[in-house]
């Protein structure tokens, strides 16, 4: 009689979260995400000329305001046709900001041996 070969089935356990540094680089790139895209979004209004009188332009510039504040006056010329124009501060702040948050990101990550940061 042939005897059946029996298999042992290894099942490991996954982890049901992801570690802590993990954790903290996707609070930063959720923030530094935030920031640029309601950076970008003033930018767009900009270009299209959008009336500030509107609740949400004007809610957009506000709270963007706070965050492109630090880059006003950089340049001495923003361009501009007819209502439209670009502020090239605010383009440069969403470089920095996006720069900064990439940076912050990996300093969590710097010693952590995980493969998928």
């Amino acid at each position: 009689m042939a005897e059946k070969a029996e298999k042992e089935v290894v099942v490991e356990k996954q982890p049901t979260s992801a570690p802590g540094s993990i954790v903290a680089q996707r609070v930063v790139w959720y923030i530094t995400g935030f920031i640029v895209v309601i950076l970008g979004l003033r930018v767009l209004l900009q270009l299209l000329g959008a009336n500030q009188g509107n609740p949400f332009v004007d809610l957009v510039y506000g709270v963007s305001g706070f965050f492109a504040a630090p880059f006003f006056g950089m340049f001495s010329y923003d361009p501009s046709y007819g209502v439209s124009y670009l502020e090239v501060g605010t383009v440069v702040a969403m470089l920095v900001y996006a720069l900064a948050g990439w940076g912050i990101a990996k300093l969590f990550t710097l010693g952590s041996r995980h493969a998928e940061v």
